[in-house]
């Protein structure tokens, strides 16, 4: 497994489910074409596994 992950929202989340956007905001994904780097672990990866559909991942 890499050290970090990049995740870019490539997807509105406007027609999302309430938790699905809940998940992209706690990840840090606040608007479109954003991108952050978050530690890889289980926990981002499940949380990015239910959003899968509207990100974008990059092993970094």
């Amino acid at each position: 497994m890499a050290d970090k992950l990049k995740i870019t929202l490539v997807k509105s989340t406007i027609g999302a489910k309430p938790k699905h956007k809940l998940t992209a905001e706690a990840l840090g994904l606040t608007k479109l074409n954003k991108t952050v780097e978050q530690s890889d672990n289980a926990a981002i990866r499940g949380m990015i596994q239910s959003i899968v559909h509207l990100v974008k991942v990059e092993e970094v």
